[in-house]
């Protein structure tokens, strides 16, 4: 008899995740050794992704001082996008060898970032703003973000994604690592900004190498025997490191240029530097891609009471809020000096503040870098005598508007934050505004230092949201308008940018500027050629309207608009920057 024949058994229909559940309990039970290199090579996976993450503030900070920080942000966004998703779509355990031995040179290229950095930074002028920040990550910081997320495919790969099918796992998988690659990058972001420039480990350079270090001990190899060559150049001949020897070859270097370095140091607002010109006779103080201001070197010994000649007008005419009069103060004695008190938003290298102080008004100043106040009263002629308080502007007003009739009031106010190409948004908005104008006397003056391309409609939100608050301004270039009829008959201005400063009163009384006495010029040539201003721009100019006919105010909370101009007018501002400065001396920072 033969063998009995079976029935075939109808497969019973299962969905992914059932038949997913039964090869788990098939699969045979690991070891407690298996286990742990399981963790360990998840934990690894994890520590590659936290460091690239942590790479790329540091990346944009290294750029800020040759590019400037709105120009080094613009593509950093979607360049970092594109590698992330790019690496987590090609991320597979199949090829998982080829993928570790590429992975193995992460230490090398991390250790070797500084040195091609260093290189390409030669180049500023020809890659220009755009392309240069562009160029410089695709070749530095993108190949480092791209082998970090493909070592993190063991830490993908432990959520088991695969059961959705393949097309549903990539995606995933992208979606995943840019997703965490974005939470651990703002963590790191709010991480430096407390602690950046607070010692040698805390500075651009120390920051990469320290991630480096992480790289090498991660993934120690042979192979980091070639770190050894960008790390004597780093030692040696880099002069972005903050160390006594490349110091050395910085100044030597700056003195072919007849320029040397005074100081320098890292701070929260940017790279804060301050440089002698050795031929011509005067002293800037620098912040990333951009000065903060300057002053003539005196020849002979100066008294104590005489202020440094500024080498930039516009500072000075901040200084006219005290030539203002109406018809109805001239009606009533005027209030000395002594009496008076002036708050300053904003210090650069203390032009204006150390002019009130000099005439004797109580001065309130409020900076947000202690290394620029710092380098403010060391190296330029801001006297000791006066309120320093260091802290975001914002949160001094909020402060202010919280005390209500107990708050402080003001004679004058000085609102000059411009650095690095833009002002800072925050700054400019009509509730920021309203605060400096509660803390106003009723016969004060605010004058505020607009610089940008006044051909962009952002030059008219600052000035409606400012006309919003006070009734009463009048606005000043820093020097003569272009023709503008010539220039769009050629088609060839396409960018003004400069200084403006608008004052402004409380009420509506129109206003004067008193023509100046001796003792207004506090013994300065430069102050007898610019306090009184001269170059008046008609309001009219910048009655701008949206596309629903309405007058655009600034808002807290809706500035994203003027950052987009604010982009444009930083492009704008690097070029005027190459023509003050020679190249070398933005490059070697």
């Amino acid at each position: 008899m033969g063998p009995k024949s079976r029935k075939p058994t109808k497969q019973s229909k299962r969905g992914p995740l059932q038949q997913h559940q039964n090869d788990i309990s098939r699969t045979p039970v690991t070891s407690g050794r298996t286990t742990q290199k399981i963790v360990q090579s998840r934990l690894k996976a994890a520590v590659l992704l936290i460091l690239a993450a942590a790479y790329s503030p540091i990346s944009q900070l290294t750029l800020s001082p040759v590019y400037g920080s709105i120009p080094s942000s613009i593509q950093h966004e979607r360049l970092t996008a594109a590698t992330v998703l790019l690496a987590g779509t090609l991320m597979s355990r199949t090829h998982a060898p080829i993928m570790w031995h590429l992975i193995s040179l992460l230490p090398v290229l991390a250790f070797s970032i500084p040195a091609i950095q260093f290189f390409l930074f030669q180049h500023s002028n020809q890659l220009g703003p755009v392309y240069g920040p562009l160029v410089t990550e695709a070749v530095t910081y993108c190949p480092l973000v791209f082998m970090s997320v493909l070592g993190s495919v063991e830490l993908i790969y432990a959520l088991r994604l695969r059961i959705y099918g393949e097309i549903m796992m990539k995606a995933s998988v992208a979606a995943l690592s840019y997703a965490s690659f974005s939470i651990l990058k703002k963590f790191s972001v709010s991480l430096l900004k407390r602690y950046i420039g607070s010692g040698l480990g805390f500075t651009r350079l120390g920051m990469q190498v320290l991630l480096s270090a992480f790289y090498a001990i991660l993934l120690p190899s042979r192979l980091l025997l070639i770190a050894v060559f960008p790390l004597l150049h780093m030692l040696l001949w880099n002069v972005h490191s903050p160390l006594a020897h490349t110091t050395a070859v910085l100044n030597s270097t700056l003195k072919e240029h007849n320029y040397s370095l005074v100081a320098r140091q890292e701070s929260q607002t940017g790279y804060i530097s301050v440089l002698d010109n050795t031929k011509e006779g005067f002293r800037v103080m620098r912040c990333d891609h951009s000065l903060l201001g300057g002053e003539w070197i005196p020849q002979q010994k100066k008294s104590p009471s005489q202020l440094n000649e500024p080498i930039y007008a516009i500072f000075v005419m901040l200084e006219a809020v005290r030539l203002v009069e109406t018809q109805s103060t001239k009606n009533f004695p005027s209030i000395p000096d002594h009496e008076k008190h002036s708050l300053v938003i904003g210090l650069g290298v203390g032009t204006t503040p150390s002019a009130m102080i000099a005439h004797g008004i109580h001065t309130t100043i409020v900076e947000i870098d202690p290394i620029v106040h710092d380098y403010a009263t060391k190296h330029f002629s801001l006297p000791l005598n006066h309120t320093k308080i260091i802290e975001d502007a914002t949160v001094f007003i909020d402060r202010m508007e919280a005390q209500g009739a107990e708050r402080e009031i003001y004679d004058y106010i000085i609102h000059d934050v411009f650095t690095g190409g833009a002002e800072p948004v925050e700054l400019f908005t009509e509730e920021f505004l309203r605060g400096l104008s509660n803390s106003l006397s009723v016969n004060g003056v605010i004058a505020i230092n607009y610089a940008g391309d006044l051909l962009l409609p952002s030059a008219s939100i600052i000035v409606h949201t400012i006309k919003s608050v006070f009734p009463s301004c009048r606005i000043y270039r820093e020097d003569a308008a272009p023709d503008l009829t010539a220039a769009s008959r050629m088609n060839t201005l396409k960018r003004d940018f400069t200084n403006m400063v608008i004052f402004c009163r409380k009420s509506n009384e129109t206003f004067t500027f008193r023509n100046p006495t001796e003792a207004d010029y506090l013994k300065s040539g430069t102050r007898r050629y610019h306090l009184l201003p001269q170059h008046e721009i008609d309001a009219a100019v910048f009655e701008k309207r949206d596309e629903f006919g309405n007058l655009e105010i600034l808002k807290r909370g809706r500035t994203k608009k003027i950052q987009a101009y604010h982009k444009d007018s930083a492009l704008g501002h690097w070029d005027i920057m190459r023509t003050v400065l020679p190249n070398s001396l933005w490059e070697d920072w």
